[in-house]
């Protein structure tokens, strides 16, 4: 599953129609660079699960946001700021692995930790614009 995004909008669209697959026990890994589109598109995942325009902010300096949806509670993790793996630990990630859909950015951060069974979203700049790569191993 691949779309090539023009612009704000277009991620909110794609990952709207991303969720509608979701089950409620997911774990999505959003890897990319700063600026790539990684919130944005959990934001439209979340806003998507939840039915309504909620405001969605970046959990860069908490490192966890949680929502209650009607597919059960959704995990939002930023480990932009780890310095290290076993610092998920401390903000209960395996639980959470456990326990309802998991969006990650910067899942690099946190190495081994990700379960075989991540989904991987992929963020890149082509000559076209961002394009978003669901499920595709780099």
């Amino acid at each position: 599953m691949k779309k090539i995004s023009l612009s704000e909008t277009d991620t909110l669209q794609f990952a709207k129609e991303f969720s509608n697959t979701l089950k409620g026990d997911e774990i999505i890994a959003l890897w990319g660079t700063l600026g790539m589109g990684k919130t944005v598109f959990a934001r439209g995942i979340i806003q998507s699960l939840l039915g309504k325009k909620e405001e969605v902010p970046s959990p860069t300096f908490t490192l966890l946001q949680t929502y209650n949806t009607p597919k059960g509670e959704v995990f939002h993790f930023d480990f932009y700021r780890l310095k290290s793996p076993d610092e998920a630990y401390e903000i209960g990630i395996e639980d959470a692995f456990e326990s309802g859909i998991c969006l990650i950015e910067w899942p690099e951060k946190i190495g081994s930790l990700l379960p075989k069974n991540t989904i991987n979203v992929y963020f890149e700049m082509t000559s076209k614009g961002r394009q978003i790569s669901i499920g595709e191993k780099k």
